[in-house]
């Protein structure tokens, strides 16, 4: 792995250091780029993208730690008081998602704007510089791993992990899962993008992508190492079963109403 890149004046640049900010540049670009199709004001966009990578980097460490102390080995009060929540390792996805939500929630509804309007402008930015950051994820070899595997294709793209938050033997070839990730980013980031100009109703775009995230979350957690909470599921893949669900069935809801709608016009 490559936790740290190069250095420029003797300053070290990390290689998941890079990728984040990469992620939110590139994320945001694509968000301002929307609010200005939407004949929206531009300037949120900055606001909002500074909500969302405070709730993601916060966010995602606080449920990490929560994580490690309910099914961590060795994990403690104290970790969870200090020392990993000031650790640069360890972020959980759906902590991030859920408190960048929040914030954004309540920062749309002070500037009294249409919140599903501005979720729907965010995701397709937000999915691509997810995809990204796992870049940075596997590089650094931070701890995002996925079974052992024997197969010098994978020795190939570089998934030797020998250190991280989960333990691994030297050496040893894993599944290169945060690979996976960007997959499937980048494929739901191209759905949302050629669907983004045909939504019906505010929000549409937002319940298919948490459809999408949800269940490509929920396939990689299959060959990830976290522990099993119930019926040999992850924590991770018992929420995204209820992303999926709460996606599905707002997009299923609206869809009808939607049409409901239509029909009374129309008569």
């Amino acid at each position: 792995m490559h936790p740290k890149l190069f250095e420029i004046f003797g300053v070290p640049v990390y290689s998941y250091g890079l990728m984040l900010g990469l992620a939110f540049l590139i994320g945001s670009y694509l968000f301002t780029r929307e609010l200005k199709r939407m004949g929206m004001d531009e300037n949120i966009g900055v606001t909002i993208t500074i909500l969302a990578i405070f709730g993601g980097i916060i966010g995602g460490k606080i449920f990490y730690v929560l994580e490690e102390w309910n099914f961590g080995k060795g994990a403690s009060i104290k970790s969870l008081l200090g020392s990993d929540l000031l650790s640069p390792a360890g972020l959980t996805f759906y902590g991030g998602l859920i408190l960048a939500i929040i914030l954004i929630y309540i920062y749309v509804k002070y500037k009294k704007l249409h919140f599903l309007q501005i979720i729907d402008a965010m995701v397709p930015g937000a999915t691509l510089g997810y995809g990204i950051a796992r870049i940075g994820c596997h590089l650094s070899g931070d701890g995002c791993y996925g079974i052992q595997v024997n197969n010098t294709f994978w020795e190939f793209i570089g998934c030797e992990y020998s250190k991280g938050i989960v333990p691994t033997n030297p050496g040893e070839l894993v599944h290169p899962t945060p690979l996976y990730e960007l997959g499937y980013a980048v494929i739901i980031f191209i759905i949302l993008w050629l669907l983004r100009k045909n939504t019906k109703y505010y929000g549409q775009l937002f319940y298919i992508y948490l459809i999408f995230t949800g269940l490509g979350r929920f396939l990689v957690e299959f060959i990830r190492r976290n522990p099993k909470v119930i019926f040999n599921l992850s924590q991770a893949q018992l929420i995204s079963i209820i992303i999926i669900i709460l996606g599905g069935f707002m997009l299923i809801y609206n869809n009808m109403k939607y049409k409901r709608q239509n029909d009374i016009q129309n008569e």
